[in-house]
């Protein structure tokens, strides 16, 4: 339920806002892939055996989709500064990209390439490539200069010989197109296993194996404004210890923060696989985005038990960005497809949703494989495209039969919602985004005691039937004003 645009917009995607309910059951919705997909294909160019990383923004005032995406170039380069490239695509519609050729780095014996950004070449792979857009710079309120506008986190290997460490790294753009590489690098280590994994946590006064950090971020960072606290963030993939007390068992969520996306916070881990989860399962890492009052996180749910360790998406949720609920545990919100398809196999979700007025647009990498699979040749890839109706995250449904020794006899398909409550004084128009195709809605009002008010009754109220975003609530005779 909402108010006109401006004030509260209420979500059932938790119980926070709910007093209670019975006769009720909460329903997740799940994402509907485009037609189109994959709407960006890989293997255009020969840097594009395989994509994953993503990240997109589209300007509020021109209506411009721009797309950031890694291209796995195969294993294959005699220097590993490409093996994973990050690479530009534009589109004016979000369905139908282009990939500018650019006179900026070049691919073998191809001058000209959609590759904007490419690794320092050390010991191992320049990883992700996760993109925030501050405000107009023309804004008082823009957070940077121009120049800095366009904000990159990716994992990459930075020093010289034994100084070299793996870790955050981070780059600015005016414009997302051209990059210029933070000087300062790692701006926070990472740990790396360097064939040690399952060793025992190193002593507080060992130094020999700097890389060897517990319980520290590993190598894929989701960046995001986090718009509560006033700062920027990052969600990262923590290492966690195993039953035996060996590091690097498994991967689990955590969060950094920072002012100006250069000094960061230690990482804090947040929350970690459970009883619940099966044995194999690992989170593999969280992208958290912000909206309508709640944190939303596309958790990478991956399978280690199957086929080179699959993924598929799960939506959390949280009120803090700290304290994370996952009432959807065991269900996707994108499950991989079946078969054969370009995202049968992993799936690589961000933290940058595409919030249109009558739709949520969700872009992501993906491949048929497993996450560990990219540099298999036979394998699909692209970027996909799945949509929710705005807002529609889950729903509450009416159970089919409330048949307790409590009522005078079985309901059939009737549920109430009793909301926390609210000051409405000052509401001029409430809205309710519901599908009631298969029956109806009917809307009363409560006074402070909780006893019904007169003429906003459920019999005073204009009865709501029919598929909406937006669904008048209004009462007949005065109720009505």
């Amino acid at each position: 339920m909402a108010v006109e645009e401006g004030s509260r917009t209420i979500l059932f995607v938790d119980d926070h806002d709910i007093l209670y309910r019975s006769g009720t059951e909460r329903v997740l919705t799940p994402f509907k892939r485009h037609a189109s997909n994959p709407v960006v294909p890989a293997r255009e160019f020969p840097w594009e055996v395989a994509i994953g990383w993503t990240s997109i923004y589209r300007d509020p005032d021109t209506g411009k989709y721009q797309l950031w995406y890694q291209a796995f170039t195969g294993d294959r380069l005699e220097k590993r500064t490409q093996d994973c490239a990050v690479c530009y695509a534009e589109s004016d519609d979000g369905i139908h990209f282009e990939k500018p050729m650019l006179d900026l780095l070049r691919f073998e014996n191809h001058a000209k390439t959609n590759i904007v950004l490419i690794g320092n070449g050390g010991y191992s792979y320049r990883y992700g490539n996760a993109v925030v857009v501050d405000p107009d710079p023309d804004d008082p309120a823009n957070l940077s200069d121009s120049a800095k506008r366009y904000k990159m986190s990716y994992f990459d290997w930075a020093g010289v010989g034994d100084q070299e460490y793996p870790g955050l790294c981070v780059a600015f753009s005016p414009d997302g197109i051209v990059w210029t590489k933070h000087p300062l690098a790692p701006l926070s280590r990472m740990a790396y296993g360097k064939g040690v994994f399952g060793g025992p946590v190193p002593f507080a006064d060992d130094d020999s194996e700097p890389w060897l950090i517990p319980l520290s971020m590993s190598d894929a960072v989701d960046s995001m404004w986090d718009p509560v606290r006033n700062v920027y963030a990052i969600y990262v993939k923590m290492w966690i210890d195993g039953p035996d007390g060996g590091q690097f068992w498994k991967h689990a969520m955590g969060r950094i923060e920072s002012p100006d996306f250069v000094n960061w916070s230690k990482p804090q881990l947040i929350l970690a696989p459970d009883d619940n989860d099966s044995s194999h399962v690992e989170f593999h890492t969280s992208p958290v985005f912000y909206h309508a009052g709640r944190y939303f996180g596309l958790k990478q749910i991956r399978d280690r038990g199957t086929g080179g360790g699959t993924i598929n998406i799960e939506l959390a949720v949280s009120r803090d960005g700290l304290t994370w609920e996952r009432p959807f545990q065991n269900r996707y919100v994108l499950p991989r497809s079946d078969g054969n398809a370009f995202d049968s196999g992993s799936i690589f979700t961000n933290a940058t949703p595409v919030i249109l007025e009558d739709e949520i647009r969700f872009y992501y990498g993906a491949y048929s494989g497993g996450a560990t699979d990219a540099n298999d040749r036979g394998h699909l890839s692209g970027v996909g495209l799945a949509t929710i109706p705005r807002d529609r995250f889950a729903g509450i449904r009416p159970v089919a039969v409330s048949d307790q020794a409590t009522v005078a006899k079985p309901h059939e398909h009737v549920g109430q919602v009793t909301l926390k409550p609210m000051d409405l004084s000052d509401v001029k128009a409430l809205t309710l985004n519901a599908d009631a195709s298969e029956g109806e809605i009917r809307v009363e009002v409560l006074g402070a005691s909780g006893r019904r008010i007169r003429q906003y009754g459920r019999e005073d109220a204009v009865v709501i039937r029919g598929d909406g975003l937006r669904h008048a609530v209004r009462w007949k005779g005065a109720g009505s004003e």
